[in-house]
């Protein structure tokens, strides 16, 4: 499972990266921006994530190189808490965008199932049935 994972990750975190390159160059096309993407307002919302991105970028990325572990689950955490912080915007605006909308539940799904899987406390099993090991 952490080979999927760390896959999505790089490619997760690289996608970070190459969004804020785009999006402060000017090079997303309006056709594919999100609703009021002029707004001043709405701008600065956007680029209020940069700062969560880029830190699970490079945590996401720092893990990947080190294969360190509890990093990975940072940056998961994160990952999972940028996506859920649009989608909640996103709802609380009422925009249902597809084009939007399955990014950000990416961003938001795809960790949940690595960040089970670091965070079983060792010595517990993961599975019912087995004994814990001695601590």
């Amino acid at each position: 499972m952490l080979r999927t994972t760390k896959a999505l990750m790089l490619v997760t975190d690289l996608g970070f990266v190459a969004y804020f390159a785009v999006t402060g160059l000017g090079l997303i096309p309006p056709e594919w921006a999100f609703a009021d993407y002029a707004d001043p307002v709405m701008a600065d919302w956007n680029w209020s994530f940069l700062w969560i991105d880029l830190l699970a970028s490079v945590t996401g990325l720092a893990s990947l190189r080190l294969r360190n572990e509890p990093l990975m689950l940072v940056s998961l955490v994160l990952t999972m808490a940028s996506g859920l912080m649009a989608i909640a915007f996103w709802t609380l605006r009422g925009d249902f965008s597809l084009a939007w909308w399955i990014p950000n539940l990416y961003l938001m799904i795809f960790p949940v199932p690595a960040i089970a899987r670091l965070t079983v406390c060792p010595g517990r099993s993961p599975r019912p049935g087995r004994t814990p090991s001695p601590s």
